[in-house]
């Protein structure tokens, strides 16, 4: 398994867990929810050992997640562009231009011409 694989990996359940841990946690200011009438059914209080646990998890996912994805890139396999475009420009410069004879138009001459 390649590094960049890795990374691959790593990212994908590291998603994966913060959107379960965002999924979990209460909205906290009412929102969208709030203005259909669902404001008046939240407690006040609650846990807030869980609250700051989940708070902190989110960030520290959040970090993890934008780490992960900025390693990645030093990880991630390297194209040659410099042999691309030399084949590209030994194309060009090797064609060979062909003489053809130009035809002349033929001309039409419609009714609405002649009148």
């Amino acid at each position: 398994m390649t590094t960049y694989t890795l990374f691959l990996v790593l990212i994908m359940i590291v998603a994966f867990l913060l959107i379960l841990i965002i999924m979990v946690q209460n909205p906290k200011g009412g929102g969208l929810s709030s203005s259909f009438g669902g404001g008046g059914t939240q407690s006040l209080g609650g846990v807030q050992n869980t609250t700051s646990f989940l708070d902190k998890s989110t960030w520290t996912l959040s970090i993890v997640l934008l780490a992960l994805i900025l390693l990645s890139n030093f990880a991630a396999p390297k194209i040659n562009a410099v042999d691309t475009s030399s084949e590209i420009e030994n194309t060009i410069e090797n064609r060979e231009v062909q003489d053809t004879p130009v035809q002349p138009a033929a001309t039409t001459t419609t009714q609405d011409s002649v009148q």
